[in-house]
C-alpha cells in the first residue's frame, strides 16, 4: 500500500525559522526552505515546504504550532504607511508578531528518486 502523503505550505516569521528547522530535523521530518517578505510591514518571512506522510500529520501541525508561537513586538512602520491618516512614520506601533501559517494541501503524486 502506497502512503499517502501532504504537503505543509507553512509560512513562519524569521525570528521562529531557526527553532522551527530545528525542532523538525529532530523529529525526522524533510523541509525546503524558501525565503519570502510579508505584505503588510515587509518582514522577511521564511516558507517551509514540508512532505509529511498521512499518520504523521497530526506530529507536524502540532510541532509548528508549539514552536512558532505569537508575541507582541513594536515596529515602526515602513513609508508604505505614511498614506494612512493619523499614522506617522516615525511612530512606534505594536503588532502581533510570530505564529505560522499552515496550508495543508493533498499530493497527488510524490515521487522520491
Amino acid at each position: 500500500m502506497v502512503a499517502r502523503v501532504k504537503l505543509l505550505l507553512t509560512i513562519v516569521q524569521d525570528g521562529d525559522v531557526g527553532k522551527l528547522r530545528k525542532a523538525l530535523i529532530e523529529r525526522g521530518f524533510g523541509a525546503t526552505r524558501l525565503s519570502s517578505t510579508g505584505g503588510f510591514l515587509r518582514q522577511g518571512n521564511t516558507t517551509f515546504l514540508i512532505g509529511v506522510e498521512d499518520d504523521r500529520l497530526a506530529e507536524a501541525k502540532a510541532l509548528i504550532m508549539t514552536t512558532c508561537c505569537r508575541r507582541k513586538e513594536l515596529v515602526t512602520p515602513g513609508t508604505s504607511l505614511a498614506d494612512l491618516e493619523g499614522v506617522y512614520s516615525s511612530q512606534m506601533t505594536e503588532i502581533v508578531a510570530g505564529g505560522a501559517t499552515i496550508f495543508v494541501l493533498n499530493v497527488e503524486e510524490h515521487i522520491k528518486v
